[in-house]
């Protein structure tokens, strides 16, 4: 893994970015890879600054790996202003909305940087952009924000509940686009959280993602760091298999 600092000219902050290079990466000197930007970076695989677990997601891509799935992954640390960063539309109690500003950011500012250093493949349709809970929330808003740069996106447990009624509202008025949708929820999050992301679901599907989405209810899945590893390797090989 390779760890850099990147300075924000859209949200006017700084943050770690971490890029895991798959292990065929310096054996072909000529080959691209698939690009995934994850959020929530601090929590995907290094337990010393983790804030709530990790994924252990260098065990999820070398399985992954081993079924000739291979990119190369970004993970995009938060900030204390995650909520509102995250966050497509304000919340009532919590304010918020500054997903453009910070998807700009991923956009404009991180993925050029990663395109000149690493050899991606640069289309929409080999960028995925990925995220749990409010981190899901913005990587679903980016997938119909912003298709000219993430052609396929993972929401795991979105937090719905955050800008709800602007956010259905928004999703339903918009041209989806053609790519892949990873969707899922643990049956232990609450019966709001699984209500929302059923009704999101079923939007979904009366705009006509058919089997461009992948739904998954994880029986005795929690909102927690626990159940999304073991639901990441369901969402990439679903987002990478394309």
């Amino acid at each position: 893994m390779i760890r850099t600092t990147v300075w924000s000219p859209q949200l006017r902050n700084r943050r770690d970015v971490d890029v895991y290079l798959p292990s065929s990466y310096e054996a072909d000197a000529r080959r691209r890879y698939p690009v995934v930007y994850m959020q929530d970076g601090q929590n995907l695989a290094d337990a010393s600054i983790a804030f709530a677990g990790t994924w252990h997601l260098d065990e999820v891509l070398d399985d992954l790996e081993a079924h000739g799935l291979e990119s190369i992954v970004v993970g995009i640390h938060n900030t204390g202003d995650r909520l509102h960063e995250y966050s497509p539309f304000p919340d009532p109690r919590h304010g918020g909305g500054d997903a453009n500003r910070y998807l700009a950011f991923v956009a404009d500012t991180v993925k050029p940087r990663v395109d000149r250093q690493f050899r991606t493949r640069r289309q929409p349709s080999s960028t995925i952009i990925a995220g749990s809970s409010m981190g899901g929330l913005a990587s679903l808003y980016a997938w119909i924000r912003r298709p000219d740069v993430f052609g396929h996106a993972g929401a795991l447990s979105p937090s719905l509940w955050f800008g709800r009624e602007r956010l259905f509202q928004y999703v339903d008025a918009a041209r989806l686009p053609r790519g892949h949708l990873y969707l899922d929820v643990g049956t232990r999050e609450g019966a709001q959280a699984l209500a929302d992301v059923r009704a999101m679901k079923a939007l979904l599907n009366e705009k006509g993602m058919g089997e461009r989405m992948d739904y998954r209810e994880d029986r005795g899945g929690r909102h927690d760091e626990a159940s999304w590893s073991r639901r990441a390797g369901w969402a990439l090989e679903f987002l990478l298999s394309d």
